[in-house]
């Protein structure tokens, strides 16, 4: 298992950091148009594991949905787009959560699978503004998410007794998310004074809201993108456990698949795509 995730880990980072780095924006974009894809066809297995053949024709509408946003809409309907995406996030998902297992999927599966024809596309979006901007700003909202989830893991593993959503995710302690959550506050104090003097890390996530909001307001936002971040991994949790699998699929061996890759990013992306477009 470790062997498989480590080599999956290297092959996806001789895919990702070339394009990245060296490769137009636009073969950026169409990298993530693919994973956003995978991920659709995830997403629909995990509401539909009786009918899992349909996944590929879900997966195509996901991606006709992603390229008439591109093609057709504007800056002010993406907007719109990513303001309903945070609105599912922020007043949707925490009644869904809060059913943890007995969440009535007869009636929820159709809505959830509409949803994501907007809020998979919205993550898109997302993160490609945040890119078009700079490499600093993109990168520093994914810092944001993997320290999190790093913070939380080693904070679980060393002081976790107290269960988070035991329902959802067993595994996750209201320690290891306090631990997360300090993590990232003390890397945004850090990008909004000490590496802000750098010019590699000029105009980082947390060194432009700081600029245009103050520290408390950055505090806040950090914190605040930190609990979706947390909240979209507790979510996928959830349908996956309804659906009885562990894994949202098997096509990145030893990690799962790609939904579980970026379930943090869902929420978090879009939420910190309408903060940059609205100060910035």
């Amino acid at each position: 298992m470790l062997k498989a995730r480590v080599l999956t880990a290297l092959a996806l980072l001789a895919i990702f950091l070339p394009v990245l780095w060296f490769a137009p924006l636009i073969w950026l974009g169409v990298l993530m148009a693919v994973v956003i894809t995978l991920a659709a066809w995830e997403w629909w297995r995990l509401l539909f594991p009786q009918n899992p053949k349909r996944a590929v024709s879900y997966a195509g509408l996901c991606l006709l949905s992603l390229s008439a946003w591109f093609m057709y809409a504007g800056m002010q309907a993406i907007q719109v787009l990513l303001w309903f995406t945070l609105a599912f996030w922020l007043l949707v998902v925490p009644v869904l959560m809060s059913r943890a297992l007995d969440l009535n999927m007869q009636f929820w599966r159709w809505p959830l699978a509409i949803a994501g024809l907007f809020i998979l596309p919205a993550c898109w979006f997302a993160l490609m503004h945040l890119r078009a901007i700079s490499m600093t700003l993109f990168l520093s909202v994914l810092v944001l998410v993997w320290a999190a989830d790093i913070g939380a893991y080693f904070a679980g593993k060393t002081f976790g007794k107290h269960k988070l959503a035991i329902r959802l995710s067993p595994g996750k302690s209201i320690e290891g998310a306090i631990g997360g959550c300090l993590l990232v506050l003390l890397i945004a104090i850090l990008g909004s004074s000490y590496f802000s003097d750098f010019e590699l890390f000029q105009h980082n996530f947390f060194d432009l809201i700081q600029g245009k909001l103050g520290w408390a307001g950055m505090l806040a936002l950090t914190v605040l993108l930190v609990a979706m971040s947390i909240q979209g991994d507790l979510f996928e949790s959830q349908l996956k456990r309804i659906a009885g699998v562990k894994d949202s699929s098997a096509l990145l061996p030893g990690h799962g698949g790609f939904l579980d890759r970026i379930d943090a990013l869902l929420p978090v992306l879009p939420l910190a795509g309408l903060i940059v477009a609205l100060i910035a």
